[in-house]
């Protein structure tokens, strides 16, 4: 497994599960990426979400609960999950349905006092969300209790071959044999020969808000996201603040013009956080592609998969991608329809 982020976490659970032999490559801390920086968002209502994509974010949504108490009951660590639902303002109205209702200023009001409502369109949104950092604490104790081994700090740079088929990964520092390799590595997963899955970096900034002197009732209980930003209340007392996209290639500096705008955007929506300060600060890499859709399937290497380039939907595609991928090595029935993801579309 190439690649420690929520991904090549998640995969290598199932793969571990299923019984197989697993090792993980990261070139640094496993975990301390994209995933660590992510909002936690379980969006797969969200409209702007490809079409394509829907079925397998539905999926991977319905998973979650499932996903984070198989974590959980592994690990012996609580992760912050919270099913308590999004309130959306968007641009453009949009249809009604399952998960979906609009709501009338004065409804916003009731379920969120502190929000000061936007003249878009407002909407409930049955959607669940996850504080990335504690799944990818789990995934990480969960492993270990599983005896999965880890490579860290070193960059793998090659897929060994031998007869059009993959048998094993040389890093900058040693070379490791392995009957199948699969490509998590996110943003650096076009840095690995000799086929370059075509992600590219795309930087996010975030923040988290925090009161000196705790209200008596949370500020906000469920998910705001509008066309300025988004906040996600944590059960910790924080408010998670994000997010800008910013083609910056493998920069990850902080830039405290952006960051003030997000507070900025977050004390128009809630007034409150005027009160608060600014607990953390941070940027984060996300895996794009050239069309916006991962990358999941064997490639043109006997043996060799990838499972990368899922963009700002990490965290929501996290279950059904791990078992996606996990059924791919191990030869078995997908559960779900791949064809639009497959490398196969950028000739790998």
């Amino acid at each position: 497994m190439i690649g420690g982020g929520v991904i090549g976490l998640a995969t290598a659970v199932e793969l571990r599960r299923a019984g197989l032999e697993v090792a993980v490559i990261d070139k640094g801390e496993p975990g301390r990426e994209a995933s660590y920086a992510a909002g936690g968002m379980i969006a797969d209502l969200d409209p702007s979400l490809p079409e394509i994509l829907r079925p397998l974010a539905h999926a991977s949504a319905a998973l979650y609960p499932e996903f984070v108490h198989l974590l959980e009951d592994e690990s012996g660590l609580k992760i912050d999950f919270r099913t308590q639902g999004t309130i959306a303002f968007v641009e453009h109205a949009v249809a009604e349905g399952a998960g979906v209702r609009a709501l009338k200023p004065e409804q916003v009001h009731e379920l969120e006092a502190a929000i000061r409502p936007p003249h878009d369109p407002a909407y409930f949104v049955r959607e669940n969300a996850v504080d990335p950092r504690d799944l990818v604490a789990a995934l990480l104790a969960t492993l270990r209790y599983r005896e999965v081994e880890f490579v860290t700090g070193s960059k793998a740079v090659e897929v060994l071959a031998e007869n059009e088929c993959a048998v094993g990964v040389r890093t900058e520092r040693a070379s490791y044999h392995a009957k199948a390799v699969v490509n998590c590595a996110g943003a650096w997963a076009a840095q690995i020969a000799p086929l370059a899955i075509p992600t590219r970096p795309v930087k996010g900034h975030m923040l988290s808000l925090v009161f000196t002197e705790a209200p008596a009732e949370p500020v906000l209980q469920h998910v705001v996201r509008s066309r300025w930003c988004y906040i996600l209340p944590r059960s910790t007392g924080k408010y998670v603040v994000g997010s800008t996209v910013e083609p910056a290639g493998f920069d990850k500096s902080v830039n405290a013009y952006r960051v003030k705008r997000l507070q900025d955007a977050a004390i128009q929506l809630v007034p409150k956080f005027a009160e608060a300060r600014i607990h953390e600060a941070w940027a984060g890499l996300r895996p794009g592609t050239p069309d916006n859709l991962p990358v999941i399937g064997e490639m043109s290497l006997r043996n060799y998969f990838a499972c990368t380039g899922h963009y700002r939907d990490g965290i929501l595609l996290a279950p059904a991608s791990a078992r996606a991928a996990a059924q791919l090595v191990q030869r078995k029935d997908c559960d779900w329809e791949l064809a639009a993801f497959t490398p196969k579309r950028f000739n790998l």
